[in-house]
C-alpha cells in the first residue's frame, strides 16, 4: 500500500496492487445521495466520507437529513458528528479530515465513497483550496464598520470594482463579500482573476459522478422531504437546541431549514408559513447546488428518474465507476 497522496496519484489497493480511485458521488439536496451511497458501498465494500457542511454539527440530525444510526451502524461513515454547533468548521478543515479518511480507508483495501452536496468541500478535497492574499485586520474592521452603517454598501462596491465576483455571491453572505474586498484593497487584484488563475481542473485522483433529476422531479422530492422532517419531529429538534444554549446567531442554526425553524419559534409566522418557505428555500437551494455542479470539471452524470429504485441508480453508479477506471 502506498498511500493516498492527493495531486501525487490515489493509493493502491492492497488486493493484488489494484489501483482503487475514490469514488465522490454529488448532486442537489434530497437526490438521493445518501441512500446510494449507502447501497454502493454494501456492494463495493466501501466506507462514506459526508460532504455535507451541516451534517458535520453535532446535534442536527433531522433538519441536516442525517443518515440514522442503524444506517451508520451498517457501513463505516465519516464527518458526521465531528464538531459543535458553536465550533467554526472550514473547508480547509473538512479537506484535511477527508484525506486522512481516505487514506485510512483505502489502506484496508476498501472504497472512499465521498458524498454530499457542498460544492465547495468538494471542490477543495478534489482540486485543493484558493488561499487569496492575507489582509489586515484593520482592513476588515474598517469594511465591517461601513455595512454596518449603511447595509448593502458593501455589495454595491464589491459589485463596481469586482464585477465577475460580485455575481458569484449572495448580496447577503457578508463574509465573502467582506474577504473579495479585502483581497481587492490589499492586493490590487481581483479575487475573480486570481481565482481564475488558480481554478484547474485536475480532478483525476477521483471519479466524480452526480446524479441529475428532472427539475420538477427533485422539486416534489424537496417537498416531500421537507413535510417527512417536520412530522419526525423536525420543531422539537430546534426547540431542545435553542434551550440547550445554542443560540440562532451560530453558523449552523441559520442554516437552511434551521433559520426557518428558529423564526417560527420566535413568533415571526406561522408553522404553515415556516414549512412553506423551508421549500421554498430548498428549492432554491438545489438549484443553486447544480449550477455550481454543472460547472465543475470532471463529473459524470447520470440521468435518475422517479421510476428508477435507489438499487438501480446504485447500479448505474457502480458501473460508471468502473467503466471510468475505478478498479
Amino acid at each position: 500500500h502506498k498511500g493516498f497522496i492527493l495531486g501525487k496519484g490515489v493509493g493502491t489497493d492492497v488486493q493484488e496492487g489494484i489501483v482503487s480511485k475514490p469514488l465522490v458521488l454529488v448532486g442537489p439536496t434530497a437526490s438521493g445521495k445518501s441512500a446510494v451511497a449507502l447501497r454502493v458501498a454494501k456492494m463495493m465494500d466501501g466506507e462514506i466520507i459526508n460532504a455535507d457542511s451541516i451534517q458535520v454539527y453535532r446535534h442536527l440530525d433531522i433538519g441536516t437529513a442525517k443518515p440514522p444510526i442503524e444506517e451508520r451502524s451498517q457501513v463505516p461513515h465519516y464527518l458526521i458528528d465531528v464538531a459543535e454547533p458553536t465550533e467554526e468548521f472550514s473547508a480547509a478543515r473538512f479537506r484535511s479530515m477527508a484525506i486522512k479518511a481516505i487514506d485510512d480507508i483505502i489502506s484496508r483495501g476498501k472504497l472512499p465513497i465521498i458524498a454530499g452536496g457542498t460544492g465547495l468541500y468538494i471542490r477543495a478535497l478534489c482540486r485543493g483550496l484558493f488561499f487569496g492574499p492575507s489582509a489586515r485586520s484593520e482592513v476588515r474592521e474598517d469594511l465591517i464598520a461601513v455595512e454596518a452603517q449603511e447595509p448593502g454598501t458593501l455589495y454595491r462596491k464589491l459589485a463596481e470594482v469586482d464585477h465577475a465576483a460580485a455575481m458569484k455571491i449572495h448580496p447577503n453572505d457578508l463574509r465573502r463579500i467582506v474577504r473579495a474586498l479585502e483581497v481587492f484593497l490589499s492586493s490590487g487584484k481581483k479575487i475573480s482573476d486570481l481565482q481564475k488563475e488558480w481554478d484547474g481542473d485536475d480532478t483525476g485522483d477521483f471519479i466524480l459522478i452526480g446524479l441529475a433529476w428532472d427539475r420538477k422531479e427533485i422539486y416534489r422530492r424537496i417537498n416531500e422531504r421537507v413535510d417527512r422532517m417536520l412530522a419526525a419531529g423536525f420543531v422539537e429538534e430546534v426547540r431542545s437546541l435553542l434551550e440547550r444554549g445554542f443560540g440562532p446567531d451560530l453558523k449552523p442554526m441559520k442554516s437552511l431549514g434551521y433559520l426557518q425553524v428558529v423564526e417560527y419559534l420566535q413568533g415571526k409566522y406561522d408553522l404553515e408559513r415556516a414549512r412553506e418557505l423551508i421549500k421554498m428555500e430548498t428549492r432554491r437551494y438545489a438549484k443553486r447546488q447544480m449550477t455550481w455542479f454543472r460547472k465543475e470539471p470532471g463529473i459524470i452524470w447520470i440521468e435518475c428518474r422517479d421510476e428508477m429504485s435507489i438499487g438501480e441508480i446504485a447500479d448505474s453508479v457502480m458501473h460508471t465507476w468502473l467503466d471510468y477506471g475505478g478498479r
